[in-house]
């Protein structure tokens, strides 16, 4: 039986776009080719590590969501523990909400890029705010008196 799967890592950033996208069809491919298939594929792009990892500041992030059988998700991480090219990664088995959740945010995320580019909408200016006088006069002659 298959589960949905998702998994995420981290290249190196000193690979090309090109290693990139080798490093990607390499998992993509081992996914297929062990009875699995690709359901949906992210790239992240280049983004800070909220903490070094193996003395980098930053890495390419690719999402990839699958379906396989469970006994896959070790040779996956065997092979990613081989790659010099991945400083991390994380693999989660989808429960059910989780595969509505992925559906949607993929579903909106297609909307978004297939909607026309419109023109930006600005926010109207603030309202000026009105400062509390206070009659700081009153009250003294009303102390004096």
């Amino acid at each position: 039986m298959l589960k949905q799967y998702e998994t995420v890592f981290i290249a190196t950033p000193v690979l090309s776009e090109q290693q990139m996208k080798e490093a990607v069809a390499k998992y993509t491919k081992l996914i297929a080719d062990n009875g699995g298939e690709v359901v949906y594929e992210e790239d992240w792009g280049l983004r800070q590590l909220a903490y070094p990892i193996q003395h980098k500041t930053s890495g390419f992030y690719y999402l990839i969501q699958f379906q396989a059988d469970p006994t896959f998700v070790e040779i996956l991480e065997t092979q990613y523990f081989r790659d010099e090219r991945i400083i991390r990664f994380l693999t989660v088995a989808l429960d059910k909400d989780a595969v509505e959740y992925a559906e949607r945010r993929r579903q909106n995320r297609n909307k978004a890029a297939q909607a026309p580019a419109a023109e930006p909408v600005s926010e109207p200016a603030p309202a000026p705010v009105e400062e509390a006088v206070e009659p700081a006069e009153e009250n003294n002659e009303e102390n004096n008196a």
